[in-house]
């Protein structure tokens, strides 16, 4: 412990250069930065209606994880109080003293005029905004003004994370079409149902580190509810884009199937918390891990729409 950060468990001894750089890593959150690029990818396929140049993927991709790493890292810094009151954050290199506060930020402010200097440079400029405007979304909409004070903080705060869509459009196409803002929408709706079964079953976690998260100052039944609205805004979204676009048969199929699942899943969940179970019972998890399977599938329907375009009429 030091005077300078309470909540920091700072070894005596300096740490090997290996483990150092692999706490640097972690405060990125890479599993978080691979299923943000998942919804990159597949909206350049559209955008270019079929495979774009590998090297604009490869440059989208490298500056999209440096945009998401410099984010995650500002939010671990600022977090590292509440990180260190949760159990199932408690080990995060911010709470243990493997980076220090000054160490973190300085990383943030690299990784951010990094990715911006590479879009600008390798992809486009609009690309440099986009990507700019979703770290300023996150670290300061998301984590400094909205989680700890509303309970609706993950709805708003996670636009940051539709941001991808935007910018793997931009990058192809260099303006952002209403296509692009469908699938903006799509994970926008996407992210309630996704965050707030994990926060149920972490329910108790966000409660002694104070965070006011939807199941933690509602019953489950509320947050049910929501998360069904949510689910049917989503899949409403997701076939929006039939219209809005081109789309064929592949993509139709492809949302129709996975939407009802997803909803067949959601309601599962509110009928479980309207007669009343605990969240051994109500197994939100299950909806959790299905909305990760749910956005990959949907979105490589996405990408291989224009390749096996086969035309509604």
């Amino acid at each position: 412990m030091t005077a300078l950060d309470p909540t920091a468990r700072i070894s005596a001894s300096p740490m090997p250069p290996r483990r150092k750089a692999a706490a640097y890593l972690a405060l990125t959150k890479p599993r978080i930065i691979e299923l943000l690029l998942v919804t990159t990818v597949p909206v350049m396929f559209l955008a270019e209606g079929g495979v774009p140049s590998l090297w604009l993927i490869i440059a989208t991709l490298v500056g999209g994880a440096l945009s998401a790493g410099a984010a995650n890292t500002f939010n671990c810094v600022y977090d590292r109080d509440i990180d260190a009151e949760m159990h199932r954050t408690s080990n995060r290199p911010m709470v243990t003293g493997e980076i220090s506060p000054r160490e973190g930020l300085v990383f943030g402010a690299v990784l951010t005029l990094a990715s911006t200097v590479w879009f600008a440079l390798v992809v486009n400029w609009l690309s440099a905004a986009l990507s700019l405007g979703a770290i300023v979304m996150y670290a300061v909409g998301y984590t400094m003004l909205l989680k700890r004070r509303t309970a609706q903080n993950i709805v708003w705060g996670g636009a940051a994370g539709c941001m991808p869509v935007l910018i793997g459009w931009s990058a192809v196409a260099n303006s952002v079409s209403w296509s692009a803002v469908v699938l903006f929408l799509v994970i926008f709706f996407w992210t309630p149902p996704h965050y707030w079964p994990l926060s149920m079953k972490f329910k108790d976690d966000y409660a002694a580190a104070h965070v006011p998260m939807l199941p933690v100052v509602e019953k489950f039944v509320v947050v049910a509810r929501q998360i069904v609205a949510y689910s049917w805004a989503m899949v409403a979204a997701s076939l929006l884009l039939v219209w809005v676009n081109p789309m064929g048969w592949l993509y139709l199929v492809t949302a129709v199937v996975t939407g009802a699942l997803f909803l067949a899943e959601a309601h599962r969940l509110h009928r479980a918390a309207r007669a009343g179970e605990g969240p051994t019972v109500l197994k939100p998890m299950r909806l959790f891990h299905f909305s990760i399977t749910y956005v990959g599938i949907l979105f490589l329907g996405v990408a291989l729409d224009p390749l096996f375009y086969l035309p509604l009429r």
